[in-house]
């Protein structure tokens, strides 16, 4: 990320903190929690509500990939590999989070602090191979990692691997659990492992003081917080009025939803050109709002038109450390927000973006509450085939996690293949340092083809160009099909009637069934059934229903 970014990031960050300081002078501000102080280390240590949520799942599916944290460098350069082992363990002494294992004291999940020991980093010489052999069977192992699960009750949750190549190239591939990280704690983790290798053989003294507090820390607080605070039940309170009545959303799937939700996916590239991210900022200034928020407008606006809805909710996850102990504490501190829009009629996407502003402010100042315990207190329908509350997020990166600078070594991240889906469908993206926005669409390969996700990218910049240009005008007048699409949408087929006449559909059916009876009307799994088979089965069909007295406004169940 360049420094105009940068400064944009900071620009969106203000103005998202301005707004939420005016409202909370406005409205009185209730009283700080009391400061996080270390715990007793001989009592049995609660999990925080993200660890318990990611022991859960862990517990749920122990085979499952979906919360694996993988990073692959290639190290090219004359590499200390003693130091970047002692780097390793350094991490590993200092954070306890790093070291820790998740068992039961009776009913209750606890977190078990092993002691520091070294060892950490296992290293995998390839240099007996042939040379075009090296890099290959180490990419297969480092990819054969990144998708292996941990055991949480005895395994750490964290992996490292080096493979050596040659006396000057290596692999290096380090995969952590997300019960032990996010991506604050990997931006720290990276500078600390620099750092550490940087001090290698400089004497006893460790380049970084011992941390204020440890993971632990934090997640005893919180948990006596949220259950103390007058603030957080009233936070509460808004959420379950806010998210009552929540429904799935019906995106339009290539395939039925399996009865269990299956976390494979893969993803789509998206990228939209530094003119539109630039008309796009703009807009934001313009509203006095972010670039987030004009996105996140945007994408529930496409969900809109592809569901034919005007109540579109999106998850998104925000950095929980809204205490500055929080800011270099080493582990999960994300919270998911639930961002539930709803509008009536036809808006123009500039009197559709105050509402998502709205939605935006009102999350952002009530985030304190753990999704967990929320949906807990929600108790919506259980369902294995959907995760509960929302099915499609949104997330705006606003830094890349720093790149690893191991003295003269040049590192270079190896791209690993997206292989799993938190949600039905996650739309990811990052400013890029010659101004574009470039990201992806995640989606579960259980419901939809590559295809179908190619077009809903192609729809979303095209859609935020058109906004960008006509913001005074009705969503549905955007134009979200390219021409190959429009093309096939109004090529006329032969023999088929396309003028509507003001009749029913059934009529309009009817009537094509008589003038080409023998035209293939339909083909299921490589069957054909003409219009005039289709319309005596139908006409069975209806018979049957009115022996068994179904009539106008009847409900009718469809297997």
């Amino acid at each position: 990320m360049s420094a105009g970014d940068s400064e944009q990031t900071v620009r969106d960050a203000a103005a998202l903190r301005e707004e939420l300081i005016r409202r909370r002078l406005a409205g009185g501000r209730p009283a700080a929690p009391a400061g996080i102080t270390p715990v007793d280390r001989t009592r049995p240590l609660p999990l925080s509500f993200g660890q318990r949520q990611m022991w859960f799942l862990n517990r749920l599916d122990p085979d499952a990939v979906e919360y694996l944290v993988p990073q692959l460098l290639r190290l090219r350069g004359e590499l200390d590999t003693a130091a970047l082992a002692a780097a390793v363990d350094g991490l590993v002494a200092r954070h306890e989070i790093l070291r820790t294992r998740y068992g039961l004291a009776g009913e209750e999940p606890v977190q078990l602090i092993d002691p520091a020991a070294s060892g950490t980093l296992t290293t995998v010489d390839l240099t007996g191979l042939p040379a075009a052999e090296r890099a290959r069977l180490a990419e297969e192992q480092a990819h054969r990692q990144a998708v292996l699960p941990f055991d949480l009750e005895h395994e750490w949750p964290l992996r490292a691997t080096l493979f050596r190549l040659a006396e000057d190239d290596h692999l290096f591939a380090l995969t952590l659990h997300h019960i032990a990280c996010d991506e604050r704690s990997q931006e720290l983790l990276t500078a600390e492992l620099a750092a550490r290798y940087a001090a290698f053989g400089q004497g006893p003294t460790a380049p970084l003081p011992p941390p204020a507090l440890q993971y632990a820390d934090y997640a005893a607080w919180q948990r006596e917080a949220f259950r103390s605070q007058p603030a957080a039940r009233k936070q509460l309170h808004y959420w379950k009025q806010q998210l009552s009545g929540i429904e799935p959303l019906a995106l339009p799937v290539d395939r039925l939803r399996p009865a269990v939700r299956s976390t494979a996916g893969s993803a789509v590239r998206l990228a939209v050109p530094a003119e539109v991210a630039d008309r796009l900022r703009a807009l934001a200034g313009e509203h006095r709002t972010t670039l987030f928020t004009v996105l996140l407008a945007a994408f529930q606006a496409q969900l809109a038109r592809w569901t034919g809805g005007t109540d579109i909710t999106v998850g998104t996850v925000v950095n929980g450390r809204t205490r500055p102990e929080l800011r270099d504490l080493v582990g999960y501190g994300i919270n998911t927000l639930v961002l539930r829009t709803r509008w009536d009629g036809d808006p123009a996407f500039a009197e559709l973006l105050p509402l998502v502003r709205g939605t935006v402010l009102d999350a952002f100042d009530r985030q304190d509450t753990p999704f967990a315990p929320l949906v807990d207190e929600l108790q919506p329908e259980r369902d294995l085939s959907v995760t509960p509350l929302f099915q499609t997020a949104f997330t705006l990166h606003d830094a890349r996690i720093g790149e690893l600078a191991l003295g003269g070594i040049r590192a270079e991240r190896v791209e690993l293949p997206w292989q799993v889906a938190k949600f039905d469908l996650a739309l990811q993206v990052a400013e890029l340092a010659d101004g574009s926005l470039g990201g992806q669409f995640e989606y579960a390969t259980a419901l939809f083809d590559a295809a179908t996700v190619q077009r809903f990218a192609g729809h979303l910049t095209r859609l935020l160009a058109a906004v960008t240009d006509r913001p005074e005008a009705p969503l549905s007048t955007v134009e979200l099909l390219d021409r190959a699409e429009s093309a096939v949408v109004d090529r006329p087929v032969p023999g088929v009637v396309s003028e509507w006449d003001g009749r029913c559909v059934h009529e309009v059916f009817e009537r094509q069934a008589a003038s080409t009876p023998g035209a293939v009307a339909v083909t299921h799994e490589g069957v054909p059934l003409s219009y005039g088979e289709l319309n005596a089965r139908a006409n069975r069909l209806a018979r049957r229903l009115r022996e068994l007295g179904v009539g106008a406004e009847s409900l009718v169940g469809v297997c």
